[in-house]
């Protein structure tokens, strides 16, 4: 079993802070917008050094969705930049109808997403942006599992031509992705070879399913580990290539369990490879207020919940 390790914590946010400016110092074309919430976004790096290619709109998100895709006419590759909660669910419709539906080229980069935003609560707590985003035709959808990949994926994206959502959060949780990593829209990540049960993480949990799989692997029980960053369009191949391998597949997101990343998987399966699965995520509820690792905890999806849920699911295969 490979073992995974890390020397610190950073939250994903400031991963998003430094690709951005990497990108203020690499491509002219950039821009970069925010509604009022520089700090929390950690963009002040790239506009201390680009003053000139920043635009504060202010408490007005669907303007800046509106702006940022009028600067795509001029060649501009805007990004967005508030909570996921702003940058989906309140301004949806500018989203459909200015960006994805003419295929705008902007990237909309939304932090604080998923229960561990913590103690801001279920208004806060968005659980429902990644069906919303990839629901929209053409949108692609990235959900990166720590610092260093969010810092990969916001400097990919710029290469993309097309609207993407890149989903990141405000916890510092464990490094263990490659500082200098290849990041690849769209190409899942085996973490880990196993023969009797995949797990199919993204975000946050990906680092629960590593936690998860070493204490199934005490118990003798091999794991494979799948970190999907990209929710769409989904590495099909790996997907189906690791269900016939071990023929037992859970899912684990910090999001809905309706429409996230586990019903994209349950499609796939149904329609190629019909297999034993389990979708873990928050089932039909909002959030609350409570400290990340808590409400991991309470709603189900801390590395004991995924691993109990393991357990409960090879015991069915074997029947």
């Amino acid at each position: 079993m490979k073992e995974y390790k890390y020397t610190e914590k950073k939250d994903t946010r400031s991963g998003f802070g430094a690709g951005l400016a990497y990108l203020g110092r690499t491509n002219p074309d950039v821009v970069a917008l925010c509604a009022d919430l520089v700090g929390s976004l950690k963009m002040k790096e790239f506009i201390d050094e680009n003053p000139d290619r920043f635009f504060q709109v202010g408490i007005a998100e669907a303007n800046m969705m509106g702006i940022a895709a009028g600067l795509t006419i001029g060649g501009k590759i805007p990004y967005t930049g508030t909570f996921a909660n702003f940058s989906t669910g309140r301004v949806y419709d500018q989203i459909r109808q200015s960006i994805a539906y003419s295929n705008k080229n902007v990237k909309i980069c939304a932090s604080h997403a998923g229960l561990t935003l913590g103690e801001d609560g279920a208004t806060h707590q968005i659980l429902e942006d990644i069906g919303l985003m990839k629901m929209l035709p053409g949108m692609t959808v990235i959900n990166p599992c720590d610092y260093n990949q969010t810092k990969a994926a916001t400097i990919a994206i710029s290469k993309h031509l097309g609207p993407v959502y890149l989903r990141f959060g405000r916890p510092a949780v464990p490094v263990f992705t490659n500082e200098d990593q290849n990041f690849v829209i769209g190409k899942a990540i085996k973490l880990q070879e196993g023969s009797d049960i995949t797990i199919i993480a993204t975000g946050h949990l990906v680092w629960e399913s590593l936690e998860a799989a070493k204490m199934l692997f005490k118990e003798g029980i091999k794991s494979e580990i799948l970190n999907i960053h990209t929710i769409k369009p989904l590495d099909e191949n790996a997907i189906i290539s690791s269900a016939k391998k071990t023929n037992c597949v859970i899912t684990a997101e910090e999001h809905n369990c309706f429409g996230g990343l586990g019903e994209s998987v349950a499609r796939l399966l149904s329609e190629s490879y019909p297999t034993a699965m389990k979708i873990i995520g928050t089932k039909d509820t909002f959030g609350e207020s409570g400290k990340p690792n808590e409400l991991l905890e309470k709603y189900g999806l801390s590395s004991v919940a995924i691993y109990n849920e393991a357990k409960t699911l090879i015991n069915k295969k074997n029947i």
